[in-house]
């Protein structure tokens, strides 16, 4: 078992993509100003990469030469040192998961995940982000609720909203799989129209319930956005202009395949966006350029004139030219939205001050049981 002097908090979700990584760097700036000596780590990672020459590790990881790519960026984000880092222990890839459903791993996950966390003892509070929901891991024993009994740590959980029902009811599940160590919820991504609902009906609901709601965060169309690289890579594209602008945030995404009169009271209504259009639309090109566009994409890999493209330039508009048609292409965007990553200054300034604003840190701290760090 882990050092009992150590207080482990695992981030949770109910569904994957609700911000949980945002959420912990908005968690983490917080407690970093209270003067709180953190840890973190991902112990079920999705999204492995090559370990950067900063990220050393010395635990008993079953996959040395590998970090998970969120560990990496939150360790930067947050400047931790190497010790304060608890790298990824299981790597949920389809191989790992066919080794184990065949019984070629019958490795015992819960010890590992013991001495995991035993090989580095350094951090007041070590915050552990965990998988998709909270059933994942299961096959493993490494589910959040699994993890929290095996290292005695408390659980908070990162619900985006949906609708009331969609909502509450996955947190009355969560519940009775957490139980008490569940020491609150926070619910973010809420539409301006449903604040008021969510304040006066959902909360105390759930209150009563004996499900403490520690945040309730407003939706952001920045924290929505995807940058114009982003685009690049998800598309396969090619860049025909702007190269040096692809930091470019997009946040509404809509088609050009209209008469040009139209498509300019259109592309009016929304602003930072990508314009998806043919590549012979070159009206349709010229009316997206003189409105509020992030990002030009033209289906059918087909080049645009030189007039498009000087505009463009003159604009600073990146355009990027695809082999995909344009089902296929607004398909991949809009998956590419639900599926945003914070990995921008500006998202972790934005959830920074969020999470500043919306969040009952002292009823956290309180609830841990380090309630002084707030005025040590």
């Amino acid at each position: 078992m882990p050092d009992k002097t150590q207080r482990h908090l695992l981030i949770g979700s109910t569904e994957a993509y609700s911000g949980k990584s945002a959420i912990i760097l908005g968690l983490a700036s917080q407690l970093q100003a209270q003067g709180m000596d953190l840890a973190y780590g991902k112990p079920l990672g999705t999204c492995l990469g090559p370990a950067s020459d900063d990220s050393r590790w010395s635990g008993p990881l079953l996959n040395p030469p590998l970090i998970e790519e969120d560990v990496q960026f939150i360790t930067r984000s947050l400047g931790l040192e190497p010790d304060r880092i608890r790298p990824t222990l299981l790597n949920l890839d389809a191989w790992t998961i066919r080794q184990r459903l065949l019984g070629k791993d019958p490795t015992d996950y819960q010890h590992e995940l013991a001495r995991y966390c035993q090989a580095e003892a350094g951090g007041d509070l070590v915050l552990l982000e965990g998988p998709g929901d909270l059933d994942e891991g299961r096959l493993f024993e490494l589910a959040p609720p699994q993890i929290a009994t095996c290292l005695d740590a408390r659980v908070l959980l990162v619900a985006r909203f949906r609708s009331l029902a969609r909502t509450v009811d996955p947190l009355l599940v969560a519940k009775q799989q957490v139980g008490e160590r569940l020491v609150g919820v926070l619910i973010n991504d809420i539409p301006t129209e449903q604040v008021e609902v969510v304040q006066t009906a959902l909360k105390p609901f759930l209150e009563a319930q004996g499900i403490p709601v520690l945040g309730l965060l407003p939706a952001s169309n920045l924290l929505r956005s995807v940058s114009v690289a982003e685009l690049v890579r998800k598309l396969e594209a090619e860049v025909l202009c702007c190269g040096e602008r692809l930091d470019l945030m997009v946040e509404n995404l809509t088609i050009g395949a209209m008469n040009v009169n139209a498509a300019l009271k259109y592309f009016r209504r929304a602003s930072h966006k990508a314009v998806v259009t043919g590549g012979d639309r070159t009206d349709i090109q010229f009316a997206a350029l003189e409105t509020s566009t992030h990002c030009l994409i033209l289906t059918g890999h087909l080049p645009p004139p030189p007039t498009v493209l000087q505009r463009a330039e003159d604009l600073e508009v990146p355009i990027l030219s695809v082999d995909h048609d344009t089902l296929t292409t607004v398909a991949i965007i809009e998956r590419a939205f639900g599926q945003v990553r914070v990995n921008e200054t500006a998202k972790i300034q934005c959830i920074q001050q969020l999470m500043a604003q919306h969040f009952d840190l002292p009823r956290l701290l309180t609830s841990l049981g380090l309630g002084l760090a707030l005025t040590s």
